[in-house]
């Protein structure tokens, strides 16, 4: 294909737009510790908010876009393009259970890897899809824990933007949030059990730990960076490790709550070339939330929607 993709030029206009100082935030920054899924409008419903999107297994539902630029992958100094649909999907299952669905769909574009001097030249499409079933207990103390199986799914439309293996492994979550702190760790390990015959074996890890101060006016710091090994690759090419951080912000657009965030990692240890070589991302995201609301509060959204259209100027 010719045509690069747009996603990370739609994604920073987008969180332009939003960081700008006209931007209101919504509700109050009084603390909480969420155990259940937050009620919006609440007097401490931001706050609660911040602490259930940092949580990877909260009740929450939401809906992450999250656009990853890495830049300078080799070999010709390119850049690949990453857009993560991720939807999390709590299901209780029991009084005392909650599954957590979180279901990872990427939107690739590769660079192709003989044509370096072409930059335009690479492919996209579809990757691997990589859903998450978490076992969480719905009442937990200071420490939050989950566990479930992760499957890699070869759902790639093209050999470059995908492994085209089946692939599964455990996952595990384990994170504290105590007082304007989110404290925690993410980590699976997929093997591939069918797939092509003639592509190579996988066997890799993934560690994403995080790390958050939650600030007013829905403002926080974060830092989640992935570090990953890909148990199978030789000469220097198994991991990749990288530092960094960023801001987020916690708000309404119109009647819909948001998470939006800007980070910005630099790989202290990558493959010397091939893909996975990127020696920096930019990582844009949006995420939209949808948190329980109370009688009184759909009442007033529906009231104010109806203010609203009769306001509108009659249709021609």
């Amino acid at each position: 294909m010719k045509r690069r993709p747009i996603h990370a030029a739609l994604c920073l206009s987008i969180l332009i737009g939003i960081f700008t100082p006209s931007a209101r935030p919504q509700g109050s920054t009084s603390p909480a510790q969420p155990k259940e899924e937050p009620e919006a409008g609440t007097s401490a419903s931001t706050e609660a908010l911040q602490k259930a999107t940092q949580n990877p297994v909260s009740s929450l539902i939401s809906v992450p876009i999250q656009n990853n630029s890495n830049f300078d992958v080799s070999p010709g100094s390119r850049t690949q393009d990453v857009l993560n649909i991720q939807p999390v999907i709590p299901v209780a299952i029991s009084k005392d259970w909650n599954l957590i669905v979180r279901w990872i769909m990427p939107i690739v574009w590769q660079p192709v890897p003989n044509k370096p001097s072409t930059p335009e030249t690479g492919e996209y499409g579809l990757g691997d899809m990589t859903p998450t079933f978490f076992l969480s207990p719905r009442k937990t103390e200071k420490l939050i824990w989950a566990v479930g199986p992760v499957l890699q799914l070869p759902t790639a439309t093209n050999t470059f933007l995908g492994q085209g293996k089946l692939g599964l492994g455990p996952s595990l979550v384990l994170l504290a949030q105590p007082g304007h702190w989110t404290l925690g760790v993410l980590a699976n390990n997929i093997w591939s059990v069918a797939g092509s015959g003639g592509r190579p074996a996988v066997n890799q890890f993934l560690m994403q730990w995080f790390v958050n101060y939650n600030l007013k006016k829905g403002w926080y710091l974060s830092a989640a960076p992935t570090v990953t090994a890909n148990w199978e690759a030789k000469d220097g090419g198994r991991w990749v490790v990288p530092f960094g951080g960023g801001v987020g912000r916690i708000m309404k657009l119109g009647f819909q709550p948001v998470n939006i965030s800007a980070r910005f990692y630099g790989n202290a240890v990558h493959p010397p070339t091939g893909f996975g070589s990127s020696s920096w991302t930019m990582q844009l995201q949006i995420a939209f939330l949808f948190p329980k609301l109370t009688a009184a509060e759909k009442k007033g959204m529906l009231e104010k929607q109806l203010k609203e259209l009769d306001a509108a100027p009659p249709q021609k």
